[in-house]
């Protein structure tokens, strides 16, 4: 893919690009839809940290139970995190990105 650099002067609008929009569809478009639109994303990005939380538990060979004692984190927190209940926010997230991108020194700083 290659990648283009375009300088937009947006104080002359006859030069801005076209995008691939339907003008009729964006014009159809309503706050119900937009509201529909965004609870889909929000279940969509649940599902992928849903995803990412139980892969870096399965990574590490942990069962669930193990793993809320190695990040002493409770055991239903660990469950509601997996199943799409909650999302890990803070500390708990920036804690997983680092178990998936360098576990064992993870591992060894938590014990």
């Amino acid at each position: 893919m290659r990648t283009v650099r375009v300088r937009l002067d947006l104080k002359k609008p006859a030069n801005v690009p076209k995008g691939r929009i339907n003008p009729r569809l964006l014009d159809a478009t309503n706050e119900h839809d937009l509201t529909l639109q965004q609870q889909l994303d929000d279940a969509e990005s649940m599902q992928a940290t849903a995803r990412f939380a139980r892969r870096v538990r399965k990574r590490l060979g942990l069962t669930q139970t193990e793993f809320s004692r190695r990040i002493d984190v409770s055991l239903d927190t660990i469950r509601n995190w997996e199943q799409g209940k909650r999302c890990p926010t803070g500390a708990a997230k920036a804690l997983l990105k680092v178990l998936d991108k360098a576990p064992e020194s993870a591992l060894l700083a938590l014990s």
